[in-house]
């Protein structure tokens, strides 16, 4: 096999312990990769340091609102991970830091060697802290030097917390950061992006927001949190991170309808989104079109028609879906179908597919064995 993957994960409470569970778990292979996602319960210092001092090839990583994995499922507060051993694959984390000043740069030294990328032959992983509200700025900019090179992201995550989100890069983990991975290989790969909604004939006509905060104040001029209640035939009181989860709204893009997410409702009656708002936008309220864990295995087996024997998924998972999962009792069946491929991911502030940031969405990169 011209690729082995191993894949680990622990739920010990000490850092240092847990990083040498999955150091015993990935075995004698010597990666050259290692992918890994962390609950933001542990320590991100001496977690770090750990991951560092153990992995002596390039990795990527981050904070999670709940961790991915074929074997498991759907888990929460463990870290888990997967490392890499191939001549056929190199990975290069590139640091992104100061996102603001980033996005701000005519032409980012950071982005500056990435021409030279074939698009036959290479992909990029996008790890970007998920309480910026940048993602947006940060994957526009990007893409434009990409010049079609496939990119998948993820907006890393704090459980339910909405307060601290944090990325690895060399031995730690920071905010206001992103890093992208830029990987070639003479592998076989498909970007996918995939998710369970329909539109529905009612609009909410945005009328007042702000971009930079990613707030709605006013939806068809009449209070947001109020607006969208009425739409989704309940009152105020009623709206929850579930019902965010069972009724988001979508916005068509040259199309395509891709879906947006709401955070929270805000003590003055505003909403608070997962990805920017402008004043003017015409969204239409979604509804599901079939069980979230049923288009999920109908997702992935359609996957093995075009790579027969995937290696690797690298999964950018909406929370929303997990609290969707959760809600209808179907973790147990997701894992069931989780466990028949090689998937690491975890649950995301949002999600990114090439030019386009979203929300309630899987995006994900599948890798093939070359054979």
């Amino acid at each position: 096999m011209s690729i082995e993957v191993r894949f680990g994960k622990s739920f010990h409470p000490e850092a240092r312990e847990a990083v040498r569970e999955l150091e015993a778990q990935v075995g004698d292979i010597e990666p050259n990769a290692l992918i890994f996602f962390s609950s933001p319960k542990y320590d991100h210092v001496a977690l770090g340091k750990a991951i560092q001092s153990t992995f002596a090839c390039p990795t990527i990583g981050c904070t999670t609102a709940g961790e991915i994995l074929g074997s498991e499922g759907y888990i929460e507060g463990a870290i888990i991970c997967a490392a890499i051993a191939s001549d056929q694959l190199t990975l290069k984390p590139i640091l992104l830091h100061d996102l603001r000043n980033f996005i701000r740069d005519v032409a980012p030294k950071e982005l500056s060697d990435l021409a030279y990328l074939k698009q036959r032959h290479s992909f990029t992983l996008l790890l970007i802290d998920g309480l910026s509200m940048l993602e947006e700025l940060v994957i526009s900019r990007i893409n434009s030097v990409l010049k079609g090179i496939p990119l998948i992201g993820a907006s890393a995550g704090d459980g339910l917390d909405f307060a601290h989100t944090r990325v690895y890069y060399d031995g730690a983990f920071h905010e206001n950061i992103a890093v992208l991975a830029v990987v070639e290989t003479s592998l076989p790969f498909l970007p996918i992006h995939t998710q369970h909604f329909e539109p529905t004939d009612k609009r909410l006509v945005i009328t007042e927001a702000d971009v930079t905060t990613r707030t709605v104040m006013e939806i068809n001029g009449l209070p947001a949190a109020e607006e969208y209640a009425d739409a989704v035939g309940l009152t105020l009181e009623k709206l929850t991170p579930q019902v965010f989860a069972a009724h988001p709204v979508m916005l068509r893009i040259g199309g395509q309808y891709y879906v947006r997410s709401i955070q929270k409702v805000n003590p003055d009656g505003s909403l608070t989104f997962f990805c920017a708002i402008n004043t003017g936008v015409v969204f239409t309220v979604a509804r599901t079109s079939e069980s979230l864990v049923m288009h999920l295995e109908e997702n992935l087996a359609e996957i093995r028609k075009t790579i027969p024997r995937p290696v690797l998924i690298f999964g950018s998972d909406c929370i929303l879906r997990r609290l969707e999962i959760q809600q209808h009792g179907k973790l147990e069946e997701a894992k069931a179908v989780l466990s028949q491929y090689p998937f690491i991911g975890f649950s995301t502030y949002g999600e990114q597919f090439c030019g386009i940031h979203v929300n309630h969405t899987l995006t994900a990169l599948i890798l093939g064995d070359g054979s």
